[in-house]
């Protein structure tokens, strides 16, 4: 009699059928930074998540509207004034090495009587620098807080603003050098980028354009702004009025070089287009020729062994007729 197979076991220490359950994952925690001198406070959190929101409402009573609109994308520029602090979007150009293009970083602003919360969404180069160097160097600390809140606003939207100018000098050298590519004869290898520059243009207006509305609202913005800031906020706007017209420059610029390059470019094409032309016209008398002694007819001279050769030579008379027509028409 054949054995029976013997029933497992379950293993000691756990029961038959049960699944180990998973260990929970650690708790998300805030990440706010803060920057403190006399008796202002800045407060820097990148990329915010739903725990620093949790962790912000628990020390600033903002508006929950105002959270929303950091929490979503896309918000246009603005400006919006309470009686307790005042909410400021601003957005500015930030260059993504790894895809090579430009995008719109969003910088949200609280500004209150002894505090600035900044809440970037995607990491900005000019507040990280402000941010470390107000941590590490007293002296740059001091000076930096001690003008209040409105001189702290300034002086975060001040350099976000400059940031642009290496952005826009880059830009016009990316151009001058499509232009002496064009007129040096590479204009085949050119179409792409100047593609490319046309697109970071476009990009870079639409980053800059609807933010002049909003940077003109924050310098006529009395709250929280004393009226001796007027000044710094009006070299603001004046800076980002320089940077829209070096843009409208650029468009006006590439869009020449993608003429001219097309131009250039038709004007090879047609060259191609006229030898073309030219070697249709001097084959059309020699297949004329060749066609009609080709013909199951007799014609003069086919007997004869000299008529070959004439015929050679009637053709070759043509050809050389054509091109010495076409040369002296400048159409070769």
């Amino acid at each position: 009699m054949p054995s029976l197979p013997k029933p497992r076991l379950p293993r000691a220490g756990r029961p038959r059928g049960s699944v180990a359950a998973a260990a929970p994952a650690p708790p998300e925690l805030p990440r706010l930074e803060t920057v403190a001198h006399g008796g202002l406070r800045w407060v820097n959190v990148e990329r915010p998540t739903q725990a620093d929101r949790t962790a912000l409402e628990e020390h600033f009573p903002f508006h929950p509207l105002d959270y929303e609109d950091v929490f979503s994308r896309n918000q246009r520029p603005k400006v919006d004034e309470y009686d307790e602090y005042l909410f400021v979007v601003l957005h500015f150009p930030a260059y993504d090495k790894q895809i090579k293009r430009l995008n719109v970083a969003e910088l949200d602003l609280f500004v209150g009587p002894d505090y600035v919360v900044t809440l970037p969404n995607t990491p900005i180069p000019p507040i990280e620098y402000l941010f470390s160097r107000a941590e590490r160097d007293p002296e740059f600390r001091e000076g930096l807080f001690a003008k209040g809140a409105g001189y702290l606003l300034y002086r975060i939207v001040d350099s976000c603003v400059d940031a642009s100018f290496p952005m826009l000098r880059k830009l016009g050298n990316k151009l001058e050098q499509l232009e002496d590519d064009i007129f040096e004869g590479r204009s085949k290898e050119v179409v792409r980028d100047i593609s490319n520059a046309k697109q970071e243009i476009i990009n870079f207006r639409k980053v800059v354009r609807p933010q002049r509305a909003a940077l003109k609202d924050l310098e006529r913005t009395k709250r929280y702004l004393p009226e001796d800031l007027d000044i710094y906020f009006d070299d603001i706007n004046d800076a980002n009025e320089r940077v829209w017209d070096m843009l409208e420059n650029f468009k006006e610029v590439v869009e020449g070089l993608e003429s001219t390059n097309e131009s250039v470019l038709s004007h090879e094409v047609n060259d191609v287009l006229r030898v073309l032309t030219a070697a249709s016209a001097l084959l059309l008398p020699m297949t004329l020729i060749a066609s009609i002694f080709g013909m199951n007819v007799r014609v003069p001279g086919q007997d004869e062994t000299s008529g070959f050769w004439v015929v050679i030579a009637v053709m070759l008379v043509l050809a050389a007729g054509l091109v010495y027509l076409f040369r002296r028409r400048r159409w070769l």
